[in-house]
C-alpha cells in the first residue's frame, strides 16, 4: 500500500445542477465554492468536490459512481434522467451533466449510499492488480462474468472498487476520479505516469491511462 483515499472529484460544466444532484445521490451538504462546490457529510473521506470545466461530456466514462438508494425516483426528481432501466438488477442513469451512475434500491433507508466504483478495462485482472498494489485492501475475482475487484481499507468511502471488462478504448479525460495521499516518486515507481503538475498535487494516470491526483500525505509515514 502506498497511497491512501483523500476525497473525489466530479467534473460539471453546470455546478449547481451537479452538486445540487449529487449532493442528494450521496447523501451530502454542498458548499459553494469559487472554482466549483465542496459536497462534505461526515467523515473527511466522504469529501466530493464538482469542479467547473467547460468542455462538455463527449464519451462515456470509464470510471463511474454505482449508489445505493431508497429508489430510482428520488434520483430522477434530483435531476438524474435513465440510460437504461430494463437490462440489469439495477437502473444506469445519468446525472445532469450526463455522466453514469448505477442506482441499486435498497428496502433499508439507512443503508450507506457509497456503494461502489466501478471502472472499465482492457485488462481487468492487470488493473485490479495494480490499484490493489497502490491502495491494499482485498483482491477478488468473479471468474464467470470476468470481473475482478478491490476491497478498500479502512478509511475508503466506499465499500468497493470493481474492475469490469470492456471492448471500446478509453478516447478523453475521465469526468471523475479520486483523489488519494500519496507521494509522486512511489506512485511512478509503481508504474503511474505524470500527466500535469500543480501547486500542491500532481495528475496521474494508471496503466491505462485513467486519471488521478496524488497530494503528498501530511505524514509520509501513514501511507
Amino acid at each position: 500500500m502506498i497511497a491512501r483515499w483523500k476525497d473525489f472529484c466530479i467534473d460539471a460544466v453546470d455546478v449547481a445542477s451537479a452538486a445540487r444532484f449529487w449532493s442528494v445521490a450521496l447523501g451530502l451538504r454542498s458548499e459553494e465554492r469559487s472554482t466549483g462546490a465542496l459536497l462534505r457529510g461526515g467523515a473527511p473521506e466522504r469529501a466530493v468536490w464538482v469542479n467547473r470545466v467547460d468542455e462538455p461530456r463527449q464519451a462515456k466514462n470509464r470510471l463511474h459512481v454505482d449508489v445505493s438508494t431508497t429508489s430510482v425516483q428520488r434520483l430522477i426528481d434530483a435531476g438524474a434522467t435513465v440510460a437504461d432501466a430494463d437490462s440489469f438488477a439495477w437502473t444506469i442513469l445519468r446525472d445532469p451533466d450526463g455522466g453514469e451512475l448505477c442506482a441499486f434500491v435498497r428496502d433499508d433507508p439507512a443503508a450507506d449510499p457509497f456503494y461502489e466504483l466501478v471502472l472499465d478495462c482492457a485488462d481487468p485482472q492487470a488493473q485490479a492488480t495494480w490499484w490493489h498494489g497502490v491502495i491494499g485492501g482485498e483482491l477478488g475475482h468473479d471468474e464467470e462474468h470476468g470481473w475482478w475487484w478491490v476491497d478498500p481499507p479502512e478509511g475508503w468511502p466506499w465499500e468497493s472498487w470493481v474492475f469490469v471488462p470492456v471492448p471500446e478504448p478509453k478516447v478523453e479525460t475521465n469526468r471523475v476520479h479520486p483523489d488519494l495521499w500519496g507521494e509522486e516518486a512511489d506512485l511512478v515507481a509503481a508504474g503511474a505516469t505524470v500527466l500535469d503538475r500543480q501547486p500542491g498535487w500532481v495528475v496521474l494516470a494508471d496503466p491505462e491511462g485513467n486519471e488521478f491526483c496524488a497530494f503528498a500525505p501530511p505524514d509520509a509515514d501513514e501511507c
